[in-house]
C-alpha cells in the first residue's frame, strides 16, 4: 500500500494527471517489452489503439501523427499475408490511370508532379494512392496551441538545405513556389541579454551547448558541463582516456584522411566496406567504448542505427550525392519538410490550397481536402488508401497494364494503370508487388529500415535553458538523446519574436539502437519496443528525463508541459550496412539494383534506395522514375 502512495505521489509531482494537450487513457496493461527484447523472436504485436496515437494535435495533421495505429495494423496484414489470396470481392472501380503512383510521400508527390509536367498530352492522368489521412509521407507536422499561441514542429523529415545554383533542385524549388534560400526567422525579444538560437534542431555544438552526466557517471542528482568544447570538457566526470578521444576528434591532433570526392572513387568504395564504427576507431584513433558512450546513436543518427551497424560511407553519401550551397546555411521550414511536400501538391492540384503559391500562404493556409480527389482532373491523390496489391494483368514482358488493389474504409477496391510507380517504403514494397521476380526480392532483403519515435514536446517556456545559458544538450542516458531549441521561419502562424518565456516545443528524436548485434536484430528489438510501449509509458519516461536534465534550473514538469505528441515511426531509416552502396563479391549494391532494374510496367522510387534518408533524394528518384516510366509509355 506504501509503494502504492508513493507512485501515485511521483505520477502527480511529474504531471501524469495534469490536463495537458493529450488523451487520457483507461489504465492499460504495459505488454511485457522486456520479455519481448529478452527473448529470442520478437512477436511485432501492436498496442490497442487508444494506448498507440496519443494526441495528434490540432490543424491538419491533427489526426496523423506519425504511422498511426490504423496505418500500422493495416501494414501489418500485408506483412502477415492477410490479402493473399486476394478475396472475390474486390470492386472494381472502373478506373484506368496512364499512372498510379503508390505512395503519398515527397517521392510519391514529386513523381506525380513530374509525370504531368512530362507528359506528351495533357490528357494524362495520374493517381497518387496515400495509406495516411494526409499527404507528406515522414514530412508532415505537428501543431499546437499553447496559451493562445500557435506552435509548429517536424514529424519526421526536417532539413531544407539551399541548393547549388544551376542543379536540379535549384530550378525545381521555385517552380512549385519555395523560391528563396535563406528564410526570415523570429528576432530576439527578451529583455535579457539573448542566446543567439539555430535555425533547425539540430545542435551545432558551440557555447550556448551543454552536455549532462547523470547516475551512468556516478552523478545524483546529475551535472552540466556547458561549452565543453570550448572549456576542453572541464569538469566533465570521464577518464582522460574518454576526454583526450573526445578533444582529438575535434581538434587538428586527430589523423585525418581525405573524404571522398566522387561516388565510387575509391575512397567513397574503401569507407562502404567497412562500419562507421571502424572508420571512427581507426580515423581518430579512438576507443570502441569511446563511440558507443559517446557517439552513438547520433553519429549515424540520421540513418536510425548506431555506428557499430552502418557502412561509413553513410556518413558521408549526402554531401558526395549532393552538396549544397553551404555558406547559405541549412534551413528550415516552421514544420519541418512539410512545407516542401505542401509546395508540391499545390503545383500538382492548384485547388489543394486556396490563394497564391507562397511560402506564407502555403504554410498558414488550410488544406482543400475535398480537391484532392476529384474526379476527371489529371491528377488525383487518394487519402487513406491503403495498397495492398501490385500485378501485371499479363506476363510483365508482354502486359500493357498494372492492376492495383487497395483497401479504403474497410473495402477492397481496384484500378488499372498503365505504368505503376512503387515510391513507399521497401518495407511495403517487397510484399506488395505480387509477380516481383526473384532477384527484386534478393534486392530488398538487404533493404533494414530503422524505427524511430519523434516525440514534441510543448512548454510553456524555455527559461529552464536560458538559466542554463544553454540553447541545445545532449545526454547519454535515459530517453532520447539531445534537444535543440531554434527560432522558427516567421511566413507560418507563428509569434514574430521569441524570448526565454515564449512557448516552444523541444523534439525528442528518440532512436533504437542495441550496440553490437547484427542490424537485423537491432531493428526488430526497436521495433518491438516501440510497437510494445503505450503512449502512457513514454508520457512518464519523457516527463522523467525533462525532471532530472532541468529541474535544478526550475522546469516543472507539472507546471510547464503543454501538449506531449508522439510520432511513432516503425520503419522511419534506411540503415545502409557495409556493402550497401556499391554492393560485394562483384554483385550490385540493392538499392542501385532496383534503380536499375524496373520491373516490367513498374518502376521503384523512394529516397532508400539511395541509402540516404533526404527528401532531396526523394525528389531525385521521383525524377528518374518518372524517365523510367515514359519508356515504358511509349511501348
Amino acid at each position: 500500500m506504501g509503494s502504492d502512495k508513493c507512485e501515485q505521489s511521483d505520477h502527480r509531482a511529474l504531471g501524469m494527471d495534469a490536463r495537458i494537450s493529450r488523451r487520457d487513457y483507461l489504465n492499460s496493461t504495459l505488454l511485457a517489452s522486456g520479455s519481448l527484447l529478452l527473448g529470442g523472436a520478437c512477436p511485432l504485436e501492436l498496442l490497442a489503439q487508444s494506448d498507440w496515437d496519443g494526441y495528434g494535435g490540432v490543424g491538419d495533421y491533427g489526426t496523423s501523427n506519425g504511422n498511426t495505429h490504423e496505418v500500422m495494423a493495416d501494414g501489418h496484414k500485408i506483412r502477415d499475408h492477410a490479402f493473399e489470396p486476394l478475396p472475390a470481392d474486390v470492386a472494381d472501380a472502373g478506373e484506368l490511370f496512364d499512372c498510379v503512383v503508390v505512395g503519398g510521400g515527397i517521392s510519391g508527390l514529386a513523381a506525380a508532379l513530374f509525370f504531368r509536367r512530362q507528359a506528351a498530352s495533357s490528357s494524362r492522368t495520374c493517381l497518387v494512392l496515400e495509406n495516411h489521412a494526409i499527404f507528406g509521407g515522414e514530412a508532415r507536422r505537428n501543431e499546437f496551441m499553447v496559451d493562445g499561441q500557435r506552435l509548429m514542429a517536424h514529424q519526421g523529415s526536417a532539413m531544407f538545405f539551399p541548393p547549388l545554383p544551376g542543379t536540379f533542385l535549384a530550378d525545381f524549388y521555385p517552380s512549385i513556389g519555395i523560391d528563396t534560400w535563406q528564410f526570415p526567422y523570429q528576432s530576439w525579444s527578451g529583455k535579457e541579454p539573448e542566446i543567439p538560437l539555430g535555425r533547425t534542431s539540430y545542435a551545432d555544438g558551440g557555447k550556448n551547448f551543454g552536455l549532462f552526466f547523470g547516475a551512468k557517471f556516478g552523478q545524483a542528482p546529475g551535472k552540466w558541463v556547458i561549452d565543453p568544447w570550448g572549456t576542453k570538457l572541464a569538469g566533465a566526470p570521464i577518464s582522460d582516456q574518454a576526454r583526450r578521444e573526445l578533444l582529438g576528434m575535434r581538434g587538428d591532433e586527430g589523423q585525418r584522411r581525405k573524404l571522398p570526392e566522387r561516388h565510387g572513387d575509391e575512397i567513397s568504395r574503401h569507407l562502404d566496406s567497412i562500419t562507421l564504427e571502424q572508420d571512427l576507431m581507426e580515423t581518430y584513433r579512438i576507443s570502441r567504448e569511446t563511440v558507443r558512450t559517446f557517439l552513438s546513436p547520433v553519429a549515424g543518427g540520421g540513418s536510425g542505427m548506431g555506428a557499430d551497424a552502418l557502412s561509413a560511407y553513410a556518413e558521408y553519401a549526402a554531401d558526395v550525392l549532393l552538396p549544397w550551397d553551404y555558406p547559405k546555411g541549412a534551413q528550415m521550414f516552421p514544420g519541418g519538410n512539410a512545407g516542401v511536400a505542401r509546395h508540391i501538391v499545390k503545383a500538382l492540384i492548384p485547388g489543394a490550397f486556396p490563394g497564391p503559391n507562397t511560402l506564407q500562404n502555403i504554410c498558414r493556409s488550410q488544406v482543400g481536402f475535398s480537391a484532392l480527389d476529384r474526379a476527371g482532373q489529371p491528377a488525383r491523390i487518394r487519402l487513406r488508401a491503403t495498397a495492398i496489391a501490385v500485378q501485371h494483368d499479363d506476363q510483365p514482358e508482354k502486359s500493357k497494364f498494372v492492376k492495383i488493389v487497395y483497401t479504403q474504409a474497410g473495402k477492397l477496391h481496384s484500378v488499372r494503370a498503365r505504368c505503376a510507380i512503387l515510391a513507399g517504403g521497401s518495407w511495403t514494397t517487397k510484399h506488395l508487388v505480387r509477380d516481383l521476380p526473384q532477384p527484386h526480392r534478393d534486392a530488398y532483403a538487404q533493404f533494414y529500415r530503422a524505427p524511430c519515435l519523434m516525440a514534441n514536446v510543448a512548454v510553456r517556456n524555455w527559461r529552464f535553458l536560458y538559466k542554463l545559458g544553454i540553447k541545445e544538450c545532449q545526454w547519454f542516458e535515459g530517453i532520447g538523446n539531445y534537444v535543440a531549441l531554434r527560432k522558427m521561419a516567421t511566413f507560418g502562424p507563428l509569434a514574430q519574436a521569441i524570448s526565454p518565456d515564449s512557448p516552444v516545443v523541444l523534439t525528442f528524436k528518440i532512436l533504437f539502437s542495441s550496440p553490437g548485434l547484427p542490424l537485423g536484430e537491432q531493428v526488430m528489438r526497436g521495433r518491438a519496443e516501440l510497437f510494445s510501449t503505450p503512449f502512457k509509458e513514454y508520457e512518464r519516461r519523457i516527463r522523467e528525463q525533462c525532471a532530472g536534465l532541468f529541474a535544478s534550473s526550475g522546469f516543472d514538469t507539472r507546471r510547464d508541459i503543454a501538449g506531449i505528441i508522439l510520432n511513432r515511426w516503425g520503419h522511419a531509416y534506411l540503415s545502409a550496412q557495409p556493402g550497401f552502396f556499391f554492393g560485394r563479391d562483384g554483385k550490385p549494391g540493392p538499392g542501385e539494383f532496383l534503380r536499375t532494374n524496373p520491373h516490367g510496367r513498374i518502376v521503384f522510387a523512394n529516397s532508400d534506395v539511395t541509402g540516404i534518408m533526404d527528401h532531396r533524394a526523394s525528389i531525385l528518384e521521383a525524377d528518374r522514375a518518372v524517365k523510367q516510366v515514359m519508356e515504358r509509355l511509349t511501348d
